[in-house]
């Protein structure tokens, strides 16, 4: 019998070594991007993330490591983590158990839903309108621009650097399409929505705070529960035979199997839903999540599970650490090359992007959210233009204590918004078709955000009296 051997010598870098080496860089640069966010007082006053200055720091050593023809970041592998970053993020997200901490007006929550939905819609039906003048424009020139790029903005501010990554390359593969953005475009477009949410934001709480119409929230800062806390009657200790966090990564691991076993059925089905499968790994790795806490509940409640073993912190981690190395990811993909040609579009999306959602949710939150419409719009804000860890660092500047029910209609909120947002996400690929398909769909969007804006200006376009802000929206203590 023969047998092939083999060693964990260089001769063997590519099998053995090469994947820990790119995660050991994402690792060092996510620390010094952490170091230089706390050393220079800009990146601190700005709020910028510690992954995203991480992300172009590595980027720009390996530009510099290109010209001595060497090369440092493996493009494609850092693709690859970005995207599954991005699922695994959104799998333990959707596991932990949604508990709010202030009682809620339900129209609230289907507001901060539609806001959300509406704010997609907008983001697309402008930047798909701006790409098809683009590509009329430069259609019989050298370098054509492509009509459908334009989608990529509502994805790459909305929804970072995995989604935005996951559709460039999807357009990119489409012949008629017409686009070359090789994941770049998206990646790019994804990066200057965490800085736009990152200096933005801050510039807003400063230009309120002198204006007297912003002050901080008076009170305790609030402070996350420990890791070895038991929060929930009958939740595992620490000390059982198997680690507590390992567990949680089970339920995730579980989550995202079940997602992947899915979209391989959608691929062998039809072509269509073979299109649609692989471009929502995080959508699906989302409902598997939810599935798998549903399936936890009823079993806690028949007394078939009698231990909590879902634990909410842990979670948190988990989609933190995984959100982190995406975005870190995500900027260090970035091939320079690939986006010279798209430097307008990249330009006029992000400028015009960034004013229309600006205005538009700056409106939303003083039309539905009054009493605490600063930190609403931050919270949306740094969420529909970076993620939402932006919007609840922007939103603790103002609240410290959470004060207001803001995080808690975010929480809340997710399920209408998934609903909202879903005709956007399921005609991505009809749009990339063909030039006509992308004017059907820019129609669509464009009917959409106008049904969602009537729902959340109802009041003033049906002359309705603005009913109180709930009483409970400050806490015992303050009142």
């Amino acid at each position: 019998m023969n047998t092939s051997s083999w060693d964990f010598t260089l001769a063997n870098y590519d099998a053995v070594w090469a994947f820990l080496v790119q995660l050991g860089l994402l690792l060092i640069f996510l620390m010094l991007g952490n170091v230089l966010r706390r050393k220079i007082p800009l990146f601190r006053n700005c709020l910028v993330p510690s992954a995203l200055l991480g992300g172009a720091a590595l980027l720009i050593v390996n530009v510099i490591c290109k010209q001595f023809d060497f090369f440092l970041v493996d493009n494609r592998l850092m693709q690859v983590i970005t995207y599954h970053c991005l699922a695994i993020g959104f799998a333990a997200m959707s596991l932990k158990t949604e508990r709010s901490t202030h009682k809620t007006k339900k129209s609230q929550v289907f507001e901060f839903g539609a806001l959300q939905g509406a704010t997609y819609m907008l983001q697309a039906f402008v930047g798909l309108g701006i790409t098809i003048i683009l590509f009329l424009l430069t259609r019989y020139g050298s370098n054509v621009i492509s009509y459908v790029c334009g989608l990529i903005l509502p994805l790459g501010f909305g929804q970072g650097p995995g989604n935005a990554l996951s559709w460039d390359i999807n357009f990119t593969n489409t012949p008629a399409a017409q686009f070359a953005g090789n994941g770049s475009f998206g990646l790019s477009l994804a990066s200057i929505g965490f800085v736009v949410a990152s200096v933005f934001g801050v510039l807003y709480i400063n230009i309120h705070k002198k204006r007297s119409g912003l002050c901080v929230r008076a009170g305790k800062p609030y402070e996350e529960p420990m890791a070895s806390a038991n929060t929930e009657e009958g939740e595992l200790p620490d000390n059982e035979s198997v680690d507590k966090f390992s567990l949680q990564v089970g339920f995730v691991a579980i989550a995202y199997a079940i997602s992947f076993g899915f979209m391989c059925l959608l691929g062998v089905i039809s072509d269509f839903t073979n299109s649609i499968a692989w471009g929502f790994n995080f959508l699906w790795a989302s409902l598997a999540a939810i599935l798998i806490r549903v399936i936890v509940k009823n079993l806690r409640k028949s007394k078939l599970m009698r231990r909590q073993y879902i634990n909410n912190y842990q979670m948190d981690r988990i989609s933190g650490f995984s959100f982190d190395l995406m975005i870190v990811a995500g900027v260090a993909a970035i091939e320079i090359n690939d986006i010279k040609n798209y430097i307008l579009p990249i330009v006029l999306l992000s400028l015009i992007g960034m004013i229309i959602t600006y205005i538009y949710v700056r409106l939303v939150a003083k039309q539905c959210f009054k009493g605490f419409e600063h930190e609403f719009f931050l919270m949306s804000f740094g969420t529909l233009t970076g993620t939402a860890s932006n919007g609840m660092i922007l939103m603790k500047e103002v609240d410290p204590g959470l004060r207001t029910p803001t995080s808690s209609l975010y929480i809340l909120s997710n399920f209408p918004a998934m609903v909202m947002i879903a005709p956007l996400l399921f005609l991505l690929g009809f749009a990339s078709k063909s030039l006509g398909n992308a004017i059907i769909t820019c129609a669509i969007f464009f009917t959409l955000w106008v049904v969602y804006s009537i729902f959340l200006f109802r009041r003033r376009i049906f002359r309705r009296k603005y009913k109180d802000i709930p009483e409970n929206i400050w806490t015992d203590e303050e009142s």
